[in-house]
């Protein structure tokens, strides 16, 4: 499907949450680990980028997405936009010989990197929407950064793909000690079988309230 028609179905759904006039940064986190490799093989992960793109593209007025993937460690990888979407996991990914990618999966090394960048690096006034993938392991380990980034403008959402263990991410929203909840979860059995409208809505179910909340702790202004 072409990112146009993508685009005009995020619309749709961020007309029907009230966000059609919310500007954010969006950024895709990717899991590199080995169990992923199939999905990548298979164009899963490069669908999955352009499927994100089309968020960030409504979100973002430059269209940008920042991405990242990550195993035991993590690279930033250029940002993505519609003119270099095309090949783009091929090209920045697979045949990168610089990126480290098929081990085991940790997650709190990737979050302690976007949490320097968005904080640290390049701080904006908008909020920031972070989307990870992944295909389960997630270790409990990034309780610790989720509850020190409580305060941050930063709304993190994770996705679960597959038959893997997910026990710990559904459990996110029982984590007690945040400032407000900025995290939310859900699992899709097989993303490429899921719809635009589905993946859309599902992402931005939690965002909405998010925001709300942010507000009103004067997270964001």
């Amino acid at each position: 499907m072409s990112i146009q028609l993508r685009k005009q179905t995020v619309q749709i759904v961020l007309e029907k949450k009230k966000l059609q006039h919310v500007q954010a940064r969006v950024a895709l986190v990717i899991d590199a680990s080995g169990s992923m490799r199939k999905l990548y093989k298979e164009g899963v992960v490069q669908d999955a980028v352009e499927r994100i793109l089309a968020v960030a593209s409504q979100f973002d007025d430059d269209g940008e997405l920042d991405v990242w993937v990550y195993d035991n460690t993590f690279s930033r990888l250029p940002v993505a936009t519609e003119q270099t979407i095309s090949n783009y996991v091929q090209r920045e990914i697979l045949e990168n010989p610089a990126i480290h990618k098929f081990g085991r999966n940790d997650e709190a090394l990737v979050m302690a990197d976007i949490l320097e960048k968005f904080l640290v690096e390049q701080p904006l006034t908008v909020p920031s929407f972070v989307i990870f993938i992944n295909d389960g392991g997630c270790k409990s380990t990034i309780k610790k950064r989720l509850i020190t980034a409580s305060d941050k403008p930063i709304f993190w959402q994770f996705v679960g793909i597959g038959d893997g263990n997910f026990d710990f991410l559904r459990k996110l929203d029982d984590m007690t000690g945040r400032v407000v909840d900025n995290a939310n979860f859900f699992h899709l059995v097989a993303l490429e079988e899921t719809s635009d409208a589905q993946l859309y809505d599902a992402l931005l179910d939690e965002f909405p309230e998010w925001l709300r909340e942010a507000k009103a702790a004067r997270i964001l202004t």
